[in-house]
């Protein structure tokens, strides 16, 4: 089966669902999936029932993909998405952005929790760009031309309109939004201290093992984009360890300010 049939096979079964017409996709990162729980008239799938879906398989993922209306917008939110480090090909991480796309959706909300280079754990951060540091790129091979060109622009992948709404917003609300570029590698480690060292030489102010390749896809299928990082440690050299307890610990703590935000740009945008 080609990409482009199970794009249409999964769409179709989830339409059989209810889930007709999103408007918003929204894909939540580690620790930052209890957004989807405020989803009225949820209809929830698990990933394990969706054919040609993938598994997410890391604490802090639920692993559902949950459609319904929040804050007066059809939504469908990821509750878990897939790392490449999980050993999935990059068409099973990108997999459910060309879900989004085929399912209506004209804009993606992408979240991820972040080592921060340029910020300190619990601050927010607007994606204003991304360096693609995963060594490969979800586009590679056949171009499905239903969905984009085979040389998509990536000036603007991360739609400014969007970022000027979210600083707006941010201001209303009284949350400290930083902005900065994110950098994404492929992981599981954790970067070194000298790799952080290059990757502020280069610009960077979070870095993370995921987003990159999704926005790369939503921008090929023409989906503008918000990306929001919760930065929930200093990368290495910055503190003395790192772990997985302290990135969802610390979700935990900004997570109101970041359902406020994001339930407020969904009702505006």
């Amino acid at each position: 089966m080609t990409l482009l049939e199970k794009i249409y096979e999964t769409r179709d079964f989830l339409r059989a669902k209810g889930m007709i017409e999103p408007e918003f996709g929204l894909i939540l990162g580690s620790g930052l999936g209890e957004l989807a729980e405020e989803i009225e008239n949820a209809i929830v799938v698990d990933y394990a029932d969706i054919p040609n879906w993938g598994r997410s398989t890391v604490v802090g993922h639920a692993g559902k993909l949950v459609y319904g209306d929040l804050a007066g917008r059809k939504v469908l939110a990821l509750q878990g998405r897939f790392h490449f480090y999980e050993g999935n090909p990059m068409e099973v991480v990108t997999f459910p952005v060309r879900i989004m796309k085929a399912l209506g959706c004209h804009s993606v909300l992408v979240t991820n929790a972040a080592g921060g280079i340029g910020f300190g754990p619990g601050t927010l951060m607007l994606i204003k760009d991304h360096i693609n540091f995963t060594g490969t790129n979800p586009l590679i091979g056949a171009n499905l031309d239903e969905f984009g060109p085979r040389f998509p622009d990536m000036s603007d992948a991360y739609t400014a309109a969007y970022r000027e709404k979210a600083q707006a917003i941010a201001q209303k609300q009284n949350i400290k939004l930083e902005e900065g570029v994110y950098i994404g590698v492929t992981g599981p480690a954790y970067e070194t201290p000298a790799e952080i060292r290059a990757f502020q030489t280069m610009g960077a102010q979070a870095v993370g093992m995921s987003t990159v390749p999704e926005v790369i896809v939503a921008a090929h299928s023409g989906l503008k984009v918000l990306g929001i990082s919760a930065i929930t440690n200093f990368a290495a050299g910055f503190q003395s360890e790192l772990n997985h307890e302290e990135v969802v610990e610390v979700t935990q703590r900004i997570k109101e300010d970041f359902k406020g935000l994001v339930k407020a740009l969904i009702k505006e945008l």
